[in-house]
């Protein structure tokens, strides 16, 4: 293999390289995170099936029809149907590429998420002072972790929101802030169905049970 002279080094570590257009995988990150979406359906799909088998075990304790306050319950149902259609809003802005209502929009959202963790971990405290703990029946435990894990689910999503505004803040609206404006709306209306589903089976079947 014949050597490279320094000369030719020299013109060679001068050189840039741009690329014409972004490297990325077309509808990649996309079809990733759809996946990951599956994933963590099976996560709450064993979760409810947990709870539809131990959600019967009261071991002499209260029941839901007991514990669950349920106009308190559709308040914090509310705040995160709500935050869903602001996070739309906030799409329609993103799209005609309007940064400051983009901004204000997912504000919002987040503000309506942080409203609907504050009244779930009253909830939660409530519960404890009550003495009704996770530990205290079965169907406590199962309660406290599927309804746990979606509100885990929504904190992470507060955390993600925040980082996304402060990206956009930085850098606007350019091709990468957009398509992780969309995967976040599929997490965040993901959650949507998902505290649907747990409003559902653990709260109003419990309260009529």
């Amino acid at each position: 293999m014949p050597e490279l002279s320094a000369s030719t080094v020299q013109a060679d570590a001068g050189r840039q390289f741009y690329l014409a257009s972004e490297h990325h995988v077309k509808n990649g990150t996309l079809l990733g995170f759809w996946v990951y979406l599956m994933s963590d359906c099976l996560v709450f799909a064993c979760l409810f099936a947990t709870y539809g088998v131990l959600g019967r075990s009261y071991d002499g304790g209260p029941t839901g029809a007991d514990l669950f306050d349920l106009p308190l319950v559709a308040v914090n149902t509310a705040l995160l149907l709500f935050s869903s259609i602001t996070y739309g809003f906030a799409l329609l802005q993103g799209r005609k590429g309007r940064t400051g209502s983009v901004q204000g929009w997912l504000a919002v959202t987040g503000l309506l998420g942080a409203g609907f963790l504050a009244l779930e971990l009253y909830e939660f405290a409530h519960l404890i002072h009550e003495g009704a703990g996770p530990q205290r029946s079965a169907f406590l435990s199962s309660f406290f972790t599927l309804v746990g894990t979606h509100g885990l689910h929504v904190t992470f999503g507060i955390v993600w929101l925040a980082v996304l505004m402060a990206q956009i803040g930085m850098h606007g609206l350019t091709i990468a802030n957009k398509r992780r404006l969309m995967c976040l709306s599929m997490f965040w209306h993901f959650l949507d169905v998902i505290w649907i589903g747990v409003f559902t089976v653990v709260y109003l079947m419990g309260v009529l049970s």
